[in-house]
C-alpha cells in the first residue's frame, strides 16, 4: 500500500514538473522522535530499540522560483520500517487455560513471545525557501518551512502480553510467580491521514549551469491519533528528524 501512495503521489505531482524551475532528486535517513506512549511500551519490554526505527527514504522535490531568493517547494518521501522483535523479560509456556508470559528471570520458557511492530509515513509537503544569496550563486545555503499531508500507518502482529491481567502461579520452589496472559494479536490502523508542519535548512554547491549537489535536513512535528486497535493511546508521534543529500536540476 505504501508503494500505490509513493506512486500517486508522484502522478499527482508530475504537472507541476511544468511550471517547476528546478527539480530534485533525494537519497535522506529518517530518525523518528518516538514521544509518545506506544513507542515508549515497545523499546521498553522488547528487544529493538530507537535505532532500529531509523530508515532510509527517497524523495522527490518540484521547485518553483518566485524571486531570485524564494521558491516556492512541492515535496514527497516516504519511510517504512517492520521489525519483529520479542520481549526481553518473559518467555511464554501453554496451559488449557491458555498461554501465559512467566519472567525470564527465572524460566527458561517454551516458546519465545515475539511480535511484529511496523510503521510507515508518507508525507506530501509544500512550503517555502529562502535562498539568500540566491539560486544561481555557485554556493547556496538555504532555509525553510511548510506544511505537510501526512499518510501514516502502524501495525502490530504477533504475541501481546496482557500486563493488565496478572495471574498467580504457585511454583514448587518459587512460591507465587506473578504471570500475565498472552494473546495473539493482528491490530492495524492503515492509511490515515494528518496535517503538520515541517521546517528544513540546508546548503547547494553548483557543479554545473543547471545541476547542483545539495544536502538538506528537515524537522518534521506532528502527532495523529490511533484508533482501530490502538484506542487508549495517547496520539502517536510521527515527528522526526530527516536528513538527505541529493541532485538538483534548474530547468
Amino acid at each position: 500500500m505504501k508503494k500505490i501512495l509513493i506512486v500517486l503521489g508522484i502522478m499527482l505531482l508530475l504537472p507541476a514538473s511544468i511550471w517547476a524551475d528546478a527539480i530534485s532528486i533525494r537519497l535522506g535517513y529518517f530518525v523518528p522522535r518516538a514521544k509518545s506512549d506506544l513507542w515508549d511500551i515497545e523499546f521498553e519490554n522488547m528487544d529493538f530499540t530507537h535505532a532500529n526505527y531509523q530508515n532510509s527514504t527517497l524523495g522527490f522535490i518540484y521547485e518553483k522560483y518566485l524571486a531570485s531568493q524564494l521558491s516556492l517547494v512541492i515535496g514527497l518521501d516516504g519511510y517504512s520500517k517492520n521489525r519483529a522483535g520479542f520481549y526481553k523479560d518473559y518467555v511464554g509456556y501453554s496451559f488449557s487455560e491458555g498461554d501465559f508470559a512467566f519472567p525470564a528471570q527465572y524460566y527458561r520458557g517454551a516458546f519465545t513471545v515475539s511480535h511484529v511492530f511496523g510503521v510507515s509515513i508518507t508525507p506530501i509537503m509544500v512550503g517555502l525557501k529562502l535562498v539568500p544569496l540566491g539560486h544561481r550563486a555557485s554556493f547556496s545555503p538555504y532555509l525553510g518551512a511548510g506544511v505537510g499531508l501526512y499518510i501514516w500507518s502502524v501495525r502490530l502482529q504477533g504475541d501481546m502480553i496482557d500486563f493488565s491481567d496478572p495471574w498467580i502461579y504457585d511454583d514448587p520452589q518459587l512460591g507465587e510467580v506473578e504471570i500475565y496472559p498472552i494473546y495473539p494479536t493482528t491490530a492495524r490502523d492503515d492509511n490515515n491521514f494528518t496535517f503538520g508542519f515541517y521546517a528544513f535548512g540546508g546548503l547547494m554547491f553548483r557543479i554545473a549551469q543547471r545541476m547542483a549537489i545539495e544536502a538538506e535536513f528537515r524537522f518534521n512535528n506532528l502527532k495523529g491519533t490511533l484508533k482501530e486497535g490502538f484506542e487508549g493511546f495517547e496520539p502517536f508521534d510521527l515527528g522526526g528528524y530527516h536528513f538527505a543529500v541529493g541532485i538538483n536540476y534548474r530547468f
